[in-house]
């Protein structure tokens, strides 16, 4: 098993939400059942992937790392153990293991209406990331070009506005449907009855007034109707699709830490 596919391994139960302990084996001397690196992931069910050799050491590294589970807030630890005298074995020798918890974060929620070009060139820089995205679009034909990944979730819809309702209160929403009037009814219906952290639409600074004006005309109070990014992106790159994905992700990622708690 290569480093590269037990942290793959690791990275998939962190986006699952599944909180793990990750156990290595920094320092081995004497009579040990395994070298120094071994590692092991331990979830809430056991021993999830790898080892650190089996039999009585893995065992007392194990219950550890299970108790480390049970606990809130627990931190990273070393552990210095003797094999004959903490562990029970009749070898010499003596293990060090360092554990590190991962506690349990759901998944980023992502929802993007459009499966356009800007959402091709933005999944991609998006799924390597420990959020799940939903794709909304009418047209089937282009939610296929979008790449295949456990944490991406497609749907087909003639009516794309009522996906808004069934949304997380964390989600953040990207509005790049095929144009104005497609935008608009998914806009105002998650200004008018949600209150996400992120609302982005794709657009210019003058479909953007234009899209206040009429939200304003709907009812929406000033304040309410400026309550969306638009243009959507930092400001800088060009015109070029993957330099706009870019500037997207990076705004996403900038709000999404500013909420952080300290």
């Amino acid at each position: 098993m290569s480093d590269a596919t037990f942290y793959e391994h690791l990275t998939t139960l962190e986006r699952a939400g599944v909180p793990v302990v990750l156990v290595v084996l920094v320092d081995a001397l004497g009579s040990t059942p395994q070298d120094a690196g071994a590692k092991m992931l331990v979830t809430g069910t056991g021993l999830d992937h790898g080892t650190v050799g089996g039999g009585k050491v893995e065992a007392a590294a194990l219950k550890l790392a299970l108790e480390m589970l049970a606990e809130t807030g627990a931190k990273s630890r070393f552990v210095n153990w003797s094999l004959k005298g903490d562990v029970g074995m009749t070898c010499g020798g003596s293990v060090k293991f360092y554990l590190e918890p991962h506690p349990a974060h759901g998944p980023w929620p992502i929802a993007i209406f459009g499966a356009g070009h800007i959402a091709q060139a933005l999944l991609p820089v998006l799924l390597p990331l420990p959020c799940s995205v939903t794709c909304y679009d009418t047209r089937a034909e282009w939610l296929a070009r979008l790449p295949a990944a456990r944490n991406l979730r497609t749907v087909q819809a003639e009516e794309l506005a009522p996906a808004i309702d069934k949304l997380p209160d964390d989600a953040f929403v990207l509005l790049m449907t095929q144009g104005h009037a497609t935008d608009r009814p998914i806009l105002l219906r998650a200004l008018t009855t949600r209150n996400f952290p992120f609302v982005g639409v794709i657009g210019s600074d003058s479909k953007a007034a234009v899209l206040r004006r009429e939200m304003i005309a709907e009812g929406l109070t000033p304040e309410k109707a400026a309550q969306f990014f638009c243009p959507v992106g930092l400001d800088f790159g060009t015109n070029h699709p993957h330099e706009i994905a870019l500037s997207i992700a990076a705004q996403l990622l900038t709000v999404r830490d500013q909420q952080k708690p300290n």
